[in-house]
Parts: structure tokens; C-alpha cells; sequence
């Protein structure tokens, strides 16, 4: 029998021990054996596995999943205004900020903000162009020679808008440079090295959160410090309280729970608290990558290679918190104040439409609770499913008895809410609203990524480029149920909405698997409406080039 890297024989997946794994286990080496694919862990493997806080069953499911691959969404149509959008009239505006505000004031509301996303990909163009010297001197004479040309002449030309730019020149300062005398001498290599590295700024390592964004007269803000303002603004209750929480890539979260301090000191005030929670994505959430053929795949010393899941991942650091009403927003779409009242005002619009809808929504789950519920209370909790969920019964629904029809609806209205703000498509990469077709059941309105759908299929691709908006990650959530009770979100997943990545590890390919999306798959059986917001909530920060937007600019 081969050994694999560690010298050890595979032995903990074979026939011989079946006997004492979960039935689905047994009968998945059963196959894998008559394939000749059986012995894929060693003990050191279990003991890798355990110690990530996941099951070997766990590990199995990931690997059936990626041999035998998952499928894609089935578009129907796309959500329109008038078809699965809502738009709310301005004069509705206030008073949906009004029913919101109750809620807030009461304590159910907080904020919960992915924010592992690494800076380097804003730096990107910059990174892969510093060591280059035939573009890094006399640029400015060949502005127009290619795209690599101008976004230098862009950011050197613009250094000094940017809020950054008085801490870089203070640390070259310290360095004995003079910013600006290396540019008028064409050093910009010099520069970038200070602004990317640990020789100065290292914003080519830090988290996107820990930028400096937007300048003020007195200070400049990261957007953690925006999303806290924001969150003072939208989330705090009658106790001046503003309940906030960030997921961090293990490596930034000291970092950033350092900079949540001294944010913390800036802009809490007299009756202005705020309760500040910071998470990583747990390891047991990553998931196991396999090669080619399928089998496990092992690095150089021979151990298992995890990979992270992706957004979707985050869905167990929600669950965690059991929060009530959550907003989610990503870490990079922020505005600078003279922006925030119309994003404000929105928000709590959003979260007005979900505290109203839900307490329709919960009245009708306590009538089906009870016993003896009528023919009358079924048809109309019918016209309101039908009517504001989009909520349809299969075929032959009607010659069900009235406690099957009952337990039917009861199952449909009884989970999470979600309303999500939609922008005008801008052509971004992405996800928008679709109607899609859920295996058996009945087509519902869902947020969908380009990865689950068949590009292969021109109806498919049809359909995917005729939507006309966009999901900005602009989110208000109903966590809890007509009891009080917090939903058990991992449970609520659908687990075939991932999707298998190929990517290379020390110049070998893998196949990895990502987990449902936090605000796709993984929320796929919530019950969703979608309402357009403006262009003006959806300010991404992708590329340092965004901040010179006018958007982000000084105040």
C-alpha cells in the first residue's frame, strides 16, 4: 500500500473500519472502493481535520460535493421594478424612517460589517507596476502610451488628494525623503515603497478597513470610522447605544481592535456608546480542496490544504451574534458626511419596510399557531403570502386538508426576512435579483452571482445580461421569529448554491469549494423583497483611483 508525504500509510477510510462511521460514510467508501478510490486520510489527516473544528463526515461531504460538482442557479427572468422591485415613493421615505426609529430606539437593531477584505487588491495596479523601472521614470511624458502609463500619471498627479498623503509624507520625513522633490525627480519607485511596505504606510498588507479614506479639517477617517459614524447615525437606541460588528481576517484582527480603541475615544460621546464586536472566520468553515482527480490535496510536507469559503463563511459569525434587526453593508461602501443624510434616510427605510412587513407577518404566524385555524384565515394568509412574498403553493394545493395547507404556510412565513436595497445596474461585477427556480419548489426572487449561473447556455447568459439592477450589498435582516426567537441561520442554507473554484498551489491545480454566498446561497431560503435605492448609497471603494472620485473627496 502506497505512503503518502508523511510516511504514513492511509488507513482511516477503508472498508475494514466503516463499520464504526456514520451510515452516509459507509456506504460513500463502499463506492469510492469499488473505484478505486478509498484510503484517501491517514490518522495525522483526522487529527488535522478535528483540530479545525470540523467532522470527517464534514470533510467527505465537501469532497462528494466537489467530485460531483454543483448546479448552476435556473434563471427564469430578472427582477424589474414592478416585478419582484419595489420602489418606495418619497413621500413614504420619512414615514418608514418613523416606524424604524421605534425599533431602534427599543434596542433590536444592529449593524454587522465583512471587512477582511486586504487593501492589496486596491493596490493592485500600483503593486504590479513598482518594480517596473521603464514605467516608473519620465511616465509623464508617455501618459498616453497605455493604460499601465496613465494610471500612474493618475495617482502621482492626484498623490496629494488622497487622505493618506500627509501620513506618507510625514513617515518619508522621518526617512530623510521629500515626497515631492522625488517626484519633480521622477523617483516614484521610492514612493510606492513607502506607501505599500513596512518601510512606511505598508498599506499594501493592512485591511482595506484601515485605510485612510476621507480628510476632514481636523482628522481623516478609515472606513471602520465611517461605518461606526454611519452606525451612530442608523443603529443607536434610547440608551445612546450602537451596536456594531466587524469579521477580520485572523491576521488584521489585532490591528484592527487596536484602531476600534482609539476610534472608540474620537467618537463616542456624552450619550453616544458604542458596543464593538470583532470575529474571524472560523477554520471550520474552510473547506478541504481536492486535486484533479479528486483526491485531497496535500502540500509539500504531505498535510491536507484548506481553503478559505468564502463570504458564505460568514453566515456562522451572524448566526453567533443572535442579533434581531441587522444591517449588512461591506466595509468599503462608505460616504463622507455631507453624503451620509440621503444614505441615512434611506437605510432607515429599508429597515422601516422590514419592521412593518415583519409585524404583518408575525401577526398572520400567530394565527396559524393556534388551533382550529378557519378556511377564511388560511385564504387570506394565502393573499398575503401570495401578494408581499411572492409565496406560491404546488400543484394540487387545494385538495390538501386545511392542517397540511396550514403547516405548508406556517413553514413558509416562519423564516428569516431580508430586504435589500438594488441600484441601477452600472455594468459592476456581481450579484442582482433574479427569479429563480429552486429545484421542486416554487420560483422566488434571489440575489445571484455570475459564478451560479450556466454561461454556457445562451438563454441562461440571455437572461443573466438583460437585469436591470445590481445588489450593492445594501441589507436589513429580520433575525428572530414571532416568538423572539433567534433563527438558526446555518440550518436555513441551501448548500448546492456554492460553487468549485481551479486554482494553483505551488505550481500544482486544485479544485476548491466556496461556500453559498452570506447574501446569495446562504440566504436562499429567506423569505426576500427587493427595493430600489439611488445611486447614491453605492459608493465602493475597488481601486485607490475611487478616492479621487468627487464622491470621496475632502469635505
Amino acid at each position: 500500500m502506497d505512503r503518502d508525504a508523511t510516511g504514513e500509510t492511509p488507513s482511516v477510510l477503508c472498508p475494514q473500519q466503516a463499520a464504526g462511521l456514520p451510515k452516509n460514510l459507509s456506504f460513500w467508501i463502499k463506492d469510492r472502493e469499488e473505484n478505486g478510490m478509498s484510503n484517501l486520510f491517514n490518522k495525522r489527516d483526522v487529527e488535522q481535520i478535528e483540530a479545525r473544528g470540523m467532522t470527517l463526515e464534514k470533510a467527505v461531504s465537501q469532497i462528494e460535493s466537489l467530485r460531483r460538482g454543483l448546479p448552476h442557479a435556473r434563471l427564469h427572468q430578472p427582477c424589474t421594478v414592478g416585478d419582484g422591485i419595489t420602489v418606495i415613493e418619497k413621500r413614504g421615505l420619512e414615514k418608514l424612517a418613523e416606524i424604524y426609529s421605534q425599533a431602534s430606539l427599543s434596542g433590536r437593531t444592529s449593524k454587522f460589517v465583512p471587512a477582511s477584505g486586504a487593501a492589496s487588491r486596491m493596490f493592485q495596479t500600483l503593486i504590479s507596476l513598482r518594480d517596473r523601472p521603464e514605467l516608473m521614470s519620465g511616465f509623464a511624458a508617455a501618459d498616453k502610451a497605455g493604460p499601465e502609463n496613465r494610471s500612474l500619471v493618475q495617482f502621482f498627479s492626484g498623490i496629494k488628494r488622497f487622505a493618506f498623503y500627509d501620513d506618507l509624507k510625514s513617515v518619508m520625513s522621518k526617512g530623510g525623503l521629500d515626497i515631492e522633490g522625488l517626484i519633480a525627480k521622477g523617483r516614484h519607485t521610492e514612493i510606492l515603497e513607502y506607501l505599500l511596505t513596512g518601510k512606511g504606510l505598508n498599506y499594501g498588507k493592512l485591511p482595506k478597513g484601515l485605510i485612510r479614506f476621507h480628510r476632514y479639517p481636523d482628522h481623516c477617517r478609515t472606513p471602520i470610522d465611517e461605518q461606526l459614524v454611519e452606525a451612530a447615525a442608523t443603529v443607536q437606541d434610547k440608551n445612546g447605544v450602537a451596536r456594531v460588528h466587524f469579521t477580520v481576517s485572523p491576521e488584521h484582527k489585532e490591528a484592527v481592535e487596536s484602531h476600534v480603541e482609539m476610534a472608540r475615544s474620537r467618537y463616542e460621546k456624552a450619550r453616544l456608546k458604542f458596543e464593538i464586536g470583532v470575529s474571524i472566520q472560523k477554520p471550520s468553515t474552510d473547506t478541504l480542496a481536492v486535486d484533479l482527480d479528486n483526491r485531497p490535496f496535500r502540500d509539500r510536507k504531505g498535510k491536507l490544504v484548506f481553503r478559505p469559503g468564502g463570504h458564505g463563511a460568514l453566515l456562522e459569525n451572524l448566526n453567533d451574534l443572535g442579533g434581531d434587526i441587522v444591517f449588512i453593508k461591506n466595509i468599503d461602501n462608505v460616504v463622507p458626511d455631507r453624503l451620509k443624510e440621503e444614505t441615512t434616510i434611506y437605510k432607515k427605510a429599508l429597515g422601516g419596510f422590514l419592521v412593518e412587513l415583519q409585524r404583518e407577518i408575525f401577526g398572520y404566524l400567530k394565527r396559524l399557531s393556534m388551533t382550529g385555524v378557519s378556511e377564511r384565515d388560511l385564504a387570506e394568509a394565502f393573499e398575503f403570502a401570495s401578494c408581499k412574498l411572492s409565496i406560491a403553493p404546488p400543484d394540487g394545493f387545494d385538495r390538501r386538508s386545511v392542517e397540511e395547507r396550514t403547516k405548508f404556510l406556517f413553514a413558509k412565513l416562519n423564516r428569516p426576512l431580508r430586504v435589500c436595497g438594488v441600484v441601477r445596474a452600472l455594468g459592476e461585477p456581481g450579484g442582482g435579483p433574479f427569479w429563480v427556480g429552486q429545484g421542486s419548489e416554487a420560483t422566488s426572487s434571489q440575489i445571484v452571482e455570475s459564478s451560479q449561473v450556466d454561461m454556457e447556455s445562451a438563454e441562461q447568459r440571455a437572461i443573466w445580461t438583460s437585469s436591470t439592477h445590481f445588489n450593492p450589498v445594501d441589507l436589513v435582516c429580520g433575525l428572530r421569529d414571532y416568538l423572539g426567537e433567534p433563527f438558526d441561520l446555518v440550518h436555513i442554507t441551501d448548500p448546492e448554491a456554492g460553487f468549485i473554484s481551479i486554482k494553483s498551489v505551488d505550481g500544482r491545480q486544485l479544485k476548491a469549494l466556496e461556500l453559498p454566498g452570506l447574501w446569495n446561497g446562504a440566504m436562499a431560503r429567506w423569505n426576500t423583497i427587493f427595493i430600489e435605492v439611488p445611486l447614491v448609497t453605492f459608493n465602493p471603494v475597488k481601486t485607490v483611483f475611487d478616492l479621487l472620485q468627487e464622491v470621496h473627496q475632502d469635505n
